[in-house]
């Protein structure tokens, strides 16, 4: 958005409030939108930044599972090399565990150490060119840390659990992807989705697909304790399932088809009972 565009939608809004100035903020909002007052892309886009003062980061975070990071003692060279292989421009780093995330590796900051000069130097590990890291509770409100990352300067910061423990990172483009849109550049890998329908009877579910998105393909499970597919499995199982391991809810027959000590990746979901097809 440019800043004549960022003018103008601001501009509308200000003579909506002017004229309903004791409505509720969201209903303003959609009903303008609905009126044609404001376009479809800047309404959405408003609601989305009103949506952030009241998303927790725990709710956007990438989880403790899907951060890349690179362990304490690791050469600046092979840092490097990690930071190709992710496509992130920064890297938490740990010390024994990821629950022990003692600083963050910038890609900026390894440039010296890359180029000829430097690279006939005594290798240097990431620890002298780490930063300090910038730790919130999960309950933070999203809104917040927007702001927090605006005066501070920064665009990362490491998730933590009430008992200290790492439960997830999140970023400034996290963030904004609330707003906007998921953002995209040119090293970011394919994702897969996180559910493929194969037919109206079979379904491709990723280990982390939220069970309330399940609801758009016909399966409606619930859960207060678990939120992805796999956790509820693993719930239900009372351990992580293993490879072949099948259960049956809601009509529907489940079968992990990959899986490691840890976490569900994939399950195959196939209708117990498919739908006929019609014929004219």
């Amino acid at each position: 958005m440019d800043g004549d565009s960022h003018s103008s939608l601001w501009s509308k809004l200000s003579k909506l409030f002017s004229i309903r100035g004791e409505d509720n903020l969201e209903q303003v909002i959609i009903d303008a939108r609905k009126d044609g007052e404001l376009q479809q892309e800047e309404g959405n886009m408003l609601l989305s930044i009103l949506q952030l003062g009241e998303t927790q980061v725990q709710d956007i975070m990438t989880p403790r599972t899907d951060i890349d990071c690179v362990s304490a003692g690791t050469s600046t060279v092979d840092a490097a090399r990690s930071i190709l292989k992710s496509g992130h421009s920064r890297l938490p780093i740990y010390q024994d565990t990821r629950d022990n995330i003692t600083g963050i590796i910038y890609a900026k900051d390894l440039l010296p150490y890359l180029v000829e000069d430097c690279a006939k130097r005594e290798p240097q590990t990431v620890e002298h060119i780490m930063r300090e890291p910038y730790f919130i509770p999960e309950t933070k409100l999203s809104a917040e840390l927007l702001q927090e990352f605006r005066s501070r300067k920064n665009h990362i910061a490491i998730v933590v659990d009430e008992y200290g423990g790492t439960s997830g990172l999140i970023t400034i483009e996290d963030l904004l992807e609330v707003i906007v849109g998921e953002i995209e550049d040119e090293h970011d890998a394919p994702r897969e989705e996180d559910i493929l329908r194969i037919s109206d009877d079979e379904l491709i579910i990723i280990g982390r697909a939220d069970l309330d998105d399940l609801s758009d393909f016909g399966i409606n499970l619930e859960s207060d304790e678990m939120d992805t597919m796999g956790g509820f499995l693993s719930l239900h199982a009372g351990h992580v399932p293993h490879k072949d391991e099948t259960f049956h809810f809601v009509g529907w027959d489940f079968v992990v088809i990959a899986a490691d000590a840890k976490q569900i990746h994939k399950i195959s979901a196939k209708r117990s009972q498919p739908t006929k097809a019609t014929h004219a």
